[in-house]
Formats: structure tokens, sequence, C-alpha cells
């Protein structure tokens, strides 16, 4: 009989003590409905927090024997990350932001993917077939970014390197990880570029996607931190993975 594969599905936490309880139950349930031929886990991942986020996930993680907790110092979604793929114990990675901005029926499109070969796959709000409702200054500036991407790196296997719903066959990852400098919000940019670079299959599946107006996300910090990995990023990429693909 052959064995189910196991998916990690990851909620990156930092201060949403407000929303977690109600989006760990959203997702618990969709996956009991639509998940079924895999074996798949929760990790609530609580990085940094200063508010109630870490006892809400323990409580979490004490009633629902699927739902585990990771209680991280630090701050920063590509720390979070990192430390949920280094675990071993899965086949796919699947990660999305807790707000749940991404609506949840775009996980089994991103799991097929990977079951039909890619290597990671990545919820886009820049393809043709997404919805996408936000402010006008988020868009410009989603956009304005994804085309710096295209411009400096040439990328072509992905358009939106920055929406916070994604899956990955895990030993995919975990050979990038060795690669990613990044632990804050960068790291999904890095991931995308050095997969593509070293010659991963990298698939978009649209999505339906609604902004949330609650964001933690501070935008000044974030663009300040995202042109600087962009530079570093350019002078490096090609580098590390030639390396990378000569061991």
């Amino acid at each position: 009989m052959t064995r189910r594969l196991r998916v990690r599905l990851v909620l990156p936490a930092y201060n949403e003590a407000q929303a977690l309880e109600s989006s760990l139950y959203q997702v618990h349930n969709f996956c009991r409905r639509y998940l079924g031929h895999y074996e798949w886990k929760i990790l609530i991942v609580s990085n940094g927090c200063s508010d109630g986020t870490a006892a809400i996930a323990s409580i979490l993680s004490a009633t629902y024997p699927c739902v585990a907790t990771l209680i991280l110092p630090n701050a920063g979604r590509g720390g979070a990350l990192r430390r949920a793929a280094e675990l071993p114990g899965a086949d796919y990675l699947l990660y999305m932001d807790v707000d749940l901005s991404t609506n949840l029926e775009a996980m089994p499109r991103l799991l097929a993917e990977l079951d039909r070969g890619a290597d990671v796959v990545v919820g886009s709000r820049h393809h043709p077939h997404s919805q996408v409702t936000r402010a006008l200054h988020r868009e410009v500036l989603s956009r304005g970014y994804n085309i710096m991407l295209k411009t400096l790196f040439g990328v072509t296997t992905f358009r939106d390197a920055q929406c916070g719903f994604k899956a990955f066959r895990l030993n995919r990852l975990q050979q990038l990880l060795s690669l990613v400098r990044d632990h804050r919000w960068f790291f999904d940019t890095e991931v995308l570029v050095l997969a593509e670079y070293s010659g991963l299959k990298v698939v978009e599946v649209p999505v339906h996607w609604i902004e949330d107006l609650d964001s933690r996300v501070d935008i000044p910090t974030t663009i300040a931190q995202k042109l600087f990995g962009l530079a570093r990023l350019k002078l490096t990429a090609r580098r590390v993975v030639a390396h990378s693909l000569r061991q």
C-alpha cells in the first residue's frame, strides 16, 4: 500500500494574537475536508512575538492533535520558515500568512502541482486568472517590485515573489536554505530567484486574494530591506548557485 504524502502547513505568526485562533480553525477545517488524501500537520511558528501569540499557539497545539507550535525569540518570516523547513518528517511544505488574505481554495491546486512534478509552486496575485482586491498604492508597489526583479535577474518562472502562499518539495527547499541569507521579508524573493537559477521547476497558480487592512508589514522598512536584498542578490546569486552546482 502506497503511503500518503506528508504535508507540513506552516503559519508564521508575528503578533497575531487576535487572528490566530480563528485562522487556525479555518485552516484545520479546510484540511479535514479537502486534504484527506494527504497526511497533513499544521505548524504554528511564533516568531519574536510581544503579545499573546505564543501562549495562544501553545493552547491550540494542545487542543488539536495535528497542530504543533514552534516558538522563536526573534522576529522575521524568513527565519520562521527556515526553522520550519529544517525539521524532518514531511514531503511537502506549504506556508501561508495568518491573515488568510489568500483564499484557501488555492491550497489543493498548489499541492496538485507538486504531485505533478513541480519543485516550487507560487500563489500569484499577478496571474491572469487571479482575483485581487487591494489598495491602488499597494498594487503599484507590488507590480513595480516584480518588474524590478525581471529587469535585474531576468526571471521568467514567476511574476509575484511576495505573495505569502507558496509550496515546496521539502528536500528541494532544504537544498536552497544553505544559499539563502535573508531571515526577514526578502526571504521569499531570494528563495525564488535561487530556485530558478538552480534549474528547479517553478510553477505559478492563480489565487483569490483580499488585502488585510490590519497587516503587520511596516512598508518603509520592508522596502528598504528589499532594496538592500536586491543589490546583494544581484552581486551574489549566480555565483553561489554555480558554486553549489559544482559541489
